[in-house]
C-alpha cells in the first residue's frame, strides 16, 4: 500500500533496515563463538550473554533442527529474543511524539505489529546463520542506561555493533541496536514520520497491519 509515494519499509530503506536487524540478531548468535577482549564487563554485558547462551542452545539443539520441529524452534527463538528486547520501548522511540496520544489498546496493537516486523526480518536468517565471532569492546553505563559495544568479525571485515539497554529492576533490556553508527530505531522513526506527514496514524497502522498479515501468511 502506498501513501503519496510512501510505503512502509519499501525499497532501499527496507533493505537497509533489514540488514541492521539481521546484523543485530547475528550478534546474539555469534557472541559465544569467538570472544576476544571483554573489557569492563558488568551486568548489562552479563544480561546479553545470558540471552546469547540460550539462543545458541536452541540453534545447536539437534532435535530442534528436525523439519517437524521448525515451528517449535522458531517459537523458542522468538521467545528468548523477546525476553531481552524491550519491544514496547523500541516502539515508543520509533513512533516518536504520536505515541503519547495513543490509548493503551492502540499502543498494544502498535507494539504487536512492530514486533512482527522485527521478528520476521531476522528469524529465518538467524536460524540458519553460522558466523565467525564477535569482539566485546567495552561497556558504558549511566544510571539506568547502558551501551554494550561490540564488533562483528567476518573475515577481514569488522562491523561495529552496539546494544543500547535500559535497566528494568534486576535486568537489562535492549531498546536499540546501532550498526556501524546507524540506529535501528532512528531508521524506523524516519520511515514512520514520512508516512505520518503524508497521511495519518490510522493509515500507518493499516500499512503495518497489512505488512504483518503478509509476513504471517504461509
Amino acid at each position: 500500500m502506498t501513501t503519496h509515494g510512501t510505503t512502509v519499509l519499501d525499497g532501499a530503506m527496507m533493505r537497509r533496515i533489514g540488514r541492521m536487524v539481521l546484523i543485530g540478531l547475528m550478534g546474539l548468535c555469534l557472541s559465544l563463538g569467538f570472544t576476544h577482549s571483554q573489557a569492563l564487563a558488568g551486568p548489562p554485558t552479563d544480561s546479553m550473554k545470558s540471552t546469547i547462551d540460550e539462543v545458541l542452545r536452541i540453534i545447536r539443539d539437534k532435535e530442534l533442527k528436525q523439519a517437524a520441529k521448525a515451528e517449535e524452534r522458531r517459537s523458542l527463538l522468538e521467545k528468548v529474543v523477546a525476553e531481552r528486547f524491550d519491544y514496547q520501548e523500541m516502539s515508543r522511540r520509533a513512533l516518536g511524539a504520536p505515541w503519547n496520544q495513543l490509548s493503551d489498546k492502540e499502543k498494544q496493537e502498535f507494539v504487536s505489529l512492530f514486533q512482527t516486523l522485527l521478528t520476521n526480518s531476522y528469524a529465518e536468517k538467524v536460524e540458519s546463520y553460522s558466523g565467525e565471532g564477535v569482539q566485546y569492546v567495552n561497556e558504558r553505563t549511566e544510571k539506568d542506561y547502558a551501551e554494550v559495544r561490540t564488533k562483528i568479525l567476518s573475515g577481514k571485515t569488522e562491523i561495529p555493533l552496539d546494544y543500547r539497554l535500559l535497566n528494568h529492576g534486576a535486568d537489562w533490556r535492549v531498546y536499540d541496536v546501532v550498526v556501524d553508527g546507524v540506529s535501528l530505531v532512528n531508521n524506523y522513526r524516519g520511515q514512520f514520520t514520512k508516512i505520518l506527514r503524508a497521511s495519518s496514524y490510522p493509515d500507518l497502522v493499516d500499512q503495518l497491519r497489512k505488512k504483518s498479515d503478509k509476513l504471517k501468511s504461509p
